[in-house]
């Protein structure tokens, strides 16, 4: 006879009731469950994924678009007319919200690996709901207002794609551990297959994504060419205000070999320094012209431009964050600066011994110079004392008219367009410029030069792409690049990738293996004897659902039937010890 006493013995589960209190707010032992799922709480699941890889893409964009917040903010300024750095709150709240859905997605993991129902509490839900909303705002936003950034991807993936391989393929291998223990340790079904197969595929794509990469780095280091020449665009307008006089001595302080600036034609032909379509971001207009504050700044003559104070709006806006490292006699240098010529520039490229990139603004159809705006940049560079053969401009017009002035194109032209406006280099973007195209045009002597390059990853990535000069707004940066970030032959990284690979699948098959140990032991050994609920028992170690209790209770009983008598001692619960059967009788 079987006699039944009241026992519970409970261990102190610290570890599960930290995960399964976070995620769930079930930190009490009664509150947990290691049934299945509902599909309710799969859903949020999968929601939970979506929203993690969802911010893993807007991370990686903004990571990489590092090269390109000040063309960010400026497209900003042109739609609100209020310049601000936009990229700090987006950055914020991209860390804030990755960081939280990480975090989510861990312990959620944890829940599956330690046979844990899946319920997250109500607040999460909300809080996962309001993350994913934003993320696709954001996305969309950028769409809209900065929609050509989105190139930046695919090139930064020929610098980062050896890289990402790595980590893709350490994480799928991680992965396979809650495939297997899901796949090996339950009763067949179709759906275990359909997870099987898809995680091989994925597992496969992963292995063999390299034979899609084109990494111009990864290439013989006796092939690589020359360090690009660096450009100071608009001189270093992140130590000093742009298309300033200081800003271009900085530049050629930090090493620019040329300077570029962009000019516009003062109403009495004067060629003056100006990005802007207005002079109110970088200039007091509002100050001494108010009425005219959005007024043409072609519209000015250049007694009133040189009245303007060009420098104290980058001590006040602070753009770059750089203010702090400025010295009390750099302050007042920039507080002082008013708007530069474009024969104030071109002395200073003179004296330098470097050449100039103008950037040539056409005046509008109103404006009294608006048909010989070429003859007073002309008559600039020849006031100027600099050899016309040091200065190249564009845009690439009135070339018949422009005679001994090297001038050059942004648009991608084939070679044959080339020829025919005999054009000898072009200034491309860097979303333009592809590894064939840069090696196709150097073959047929066109040089070009790619803008804007801000980041070591991107200016090693064209220097091994055999880019002959970059301009840049971080010469002060790109000057600490005396070699590619990286750089390796295709032997070594042939060996890498095949090295990872290989180590990867058998930690897979080893994963499998383990998860299934049991079994297979069973399996060699030919003990055959055991009865139905003893291998599943076996095969379902640490799974104490309402089915495996069942099981373990028919094990009882069929263990009792075979002989085992009183004197034995039968342990059903070795490690949370909530049952176990003893000499005298069945305790609970």
């Amino acid at each position: 006879m079987v006699k039944h006493q009241p026992l519970q013995v409970y261990e102190k589960q610290v570890f599960v009731s930290f995960v399964t209190g976070i995620y769930g707010c079930r930190w009490k032992r009664y509150q947990r469950s290691q049934d299945d799922s509902s599909r309710w709480e799969c859903t949020w699941f999968i929601i939970l994924c979506s929203s993690f890889l969802l911010l893993l893409f807007w991370a990686y964009f903004w990571l990489v678009a590092q090269n390109d917040f000040n063309e960010f903010n400026w497209s900003v300024y042109n739609r609100s007319g209020e310049w601000r750095d936009e990229t700090i709150p987006i950055l914020a709240s991209t860390t804030v919200g990755f960081s939280y859905i990480t975090f989510l997605l861990i312990l959620a993991l944890f829940h599956i690996s330690l046979g844990q129902q899946l319920n997250l509490f109500w607040v999460h839900k909300i809080g996962v709901l309001a993350t994913l909303l934003t993320t696709i705002s954001g996305v969309v936003s950028v769409d809209d207002i900065w929609g050509d950034e989105w190139d930046i991807l695919l090139v930064s993936l020929q610098s980062t794609a050896p890289f990402l391989h790595i980590g893709a393929l350490a994480t799928v291998t991680a992965f396979s551990w809650l495939v297997a223990g899901y796949v090996v340790r339950r009763e067949r079904s179709n759906f275990q297959v359909l997870v099987l197969l898809i995680y091989v595929i994925i597992f496969l794509a992963v292995c063999l994504a390299p034979l899609t990469f084109t990494c111009p780095c990864i290439m013989d280091r006796h092939s690589l060419r020359p360090r690009p020449d660096i450009i100071g665009r608009r001189g270093a307008p992140m130590l000093a205000p742009e298309n300033t006089m200081v800003s271009f001595n900085r530049a050629l302080q930090q090493g620019a070999t040329s300077l570029e600036a962009d000019v516009t034609i003062s109403v009495d032909g004067v060629p003056f320094l100006m990005r802007d379509r207005t002079l109110r971001r970088t200039t007091d207009v509002n100050k001494v012209f108010p009425a005219r504050q959005s007024d043409d700044a072609a519209l000015f003559n250049w007694t009133e431009i040189r009245s303007l104070n060009a420098g104290q709006w980058f001590l006040e806006s602070d753009p770059y964050w750089t203010v702090e490292t400025l010295t009390a006699r750099d302050r007042s240098r920039i507080g002082n600066q008013t708007v530069c010529s474009l024969v104030e520039m071109l002395r200073l490229a003179s004296r330098a011994n470097s050449s100039a990139l103008l950037n040539v603004r056409k005046p509008p159809p109103e404006h009294p110079r608006s048909r010989s705006w070429f003859m007073d940049t002309l008559w600039a560079v020849q006031k100027a004392g600099i050899s016309p053969k040091r200065v190249t401009w564009t845009p690439d017009t009135d070339r018949g008219r422009v005679r001994g002035l090297p001038q050059t194109t942004t648009e991608k032209l084939s070679l044959e367009e080339i020829r025919q406006r005999g054009i000898t280099s072009l200034t491309l973007h860097y979303s333009k410029a592809s590894h064939r195209d840069i090696q196709e045009y150097l073959a047929n002597n066109v040089s070009v030069t790619v803008y804007p390059v801000n980041e070591p990853w991107l200016y090693s990535l064209l220097w091994c792409s055999g880019v002959p000069s970059v301009s840049s707004d971080a010469p002060q940066v790109l000057r600490k690049v005396p070699y590619p970030i990286w750089l390796m032959s295709q032997y070594a990284y042939g060996f890498i990738w095949i090295s990872s690979d290989l180590v990867s699948i058998a930690i897979v098959i080893g994963i499998f293996c383990f998860q299934n140990y049991h079994m297979i032991r069973w399996r060699m050994s030919g003990m055959q004897t055991y009865n139905p609920e003893q291998i599943m028992l076996s095969a379902m170690v640490r799974r104490s659902s309402r089915d495996v209790n069942i099981m373990k209770e028919k094990l009882i009983f069929s263990e009792l039937n075979n002989g085992l008598g009183s004197s034995e001692e039968l342990s059903l619960y070795p490690e949370n010890g909530y049952a176990r059967y003893s000499h005298g009788g069945l305790s609970h």
